[in-house]
């Protein structure tokens, strides 16, 4: 399984730390496949709350101990975890994505004050070898309402502009901001690229050069992502991405770096 995101809210979505959806893979430890080639059915996957500090100094553990330690929901609470709960490996699937994960309550009240999200196969789906469980590191869960003003590290290019370092959530800045159409964070990353001068005359002179440094620090450890674009000009194209830094140049089918080019051909 996958390790989540950190920190994690109360109801809000569980991702991965690149901000996709979490899988479970199924591995053979002795080789290293992601799928034994002895699993060849449909096996039903459930998954669970284990406590924080499970299995604490082992580094292994029987089906039994992992049981023990599954976190129920406090009284009159909701369950534990919700959304894809229970999910299907199917024949000679590499992995299976979990679409929906919430938390409904925090974990402050555990003996170790961490959950750690545990995924077992239900026996009645397999008869074959034991497959062990899997178990994310021990995290701590907050309440939602601690997120309201949180900023996120490293920030999403999708994530609202508050997210950054400097910039309030309704404050000054977020609203020149969104008054010049600047709402997320590939917004504000894209015109310090294309007009630094003109993003700086947008939050004004109450932004100091430290407020300044701090937020586009904060904004450039954005993860980009793969995903690139291509300008298409009369005998060139460009690639750029997602936040319009220009990544290279394609001529007569080749590929160049901007460094690679010779002065005539950055001219045109």
């Amino acid at each position: 399984m996958q390790q989540p995101s950190l920190p994690i809210f109360t109801f809000n979505k569980i991702e991965d730390e690149q901000g996709n959806n979490l899988q479970i893979r199924l591995i053979d430890t002795k080789n290293g496949q992601q799928y034994p080639p002895q699993i060849s059915s449909s096996i039903k996957v459930e998954l669970v709350v284990i406590n924080g500090d499970f299995p604490g100094e082992k580094e292994d553990w029987n089906a039994n101990e992992f049981n023990d330690n599954i976190l129920r929901e406090r009284e009159g609470k909701r369950p534990l975890l919700i959304g894809d709960v229970n999910l299907v490996l199917k024949d000679h699937a590499t992995a299976t994505s979990i679409q929906e994960l919430n938390f409904t309550d925090n974990s402050s009240w555990t003996r170790s004050r961490k959950f750690r999200i545990g995924a077992r196969v239900l026996p009645e789906s397999y008869s074959g070898p034991r497959i062990k469980e899997a178990i994310t590191r021990g995290f701590t869960v907050r309440d939602h309402r601690g997120e309201l003003y949180k900023k996120r590290y490293p920030p999403r290019l999708g994530d609202e502009i508050w997210r950054l370092e400097k910039i309030g959530k309704y404050g000054a800045y977020c609203r020149k901001l969104s008054a010049a159409n600047i709402n997320t964070v590939q917004d504000f990353l894209k015109l310090s690229v294309i007009d630094e001068n003109r993003l700086r005359m947008i939050l004004g002179m109450a932004m100091s050069d430290k407020m300044w440094e701090a937020t586009i620090k904060h904004a450039r450890t954005c993860r980009l992502g793969e995903k690139h674009y291509f300008y298409r000009g009369s005998c060139f194209d460009i690639i750029i991405n997602p936040i319009c830094e220009i990544q290279g140049v394609i001529i007569n089918g080749l590929i160049y770096k901007l460094e690679e080019l010779i002065p005539q051909q950055r001219v045109s």
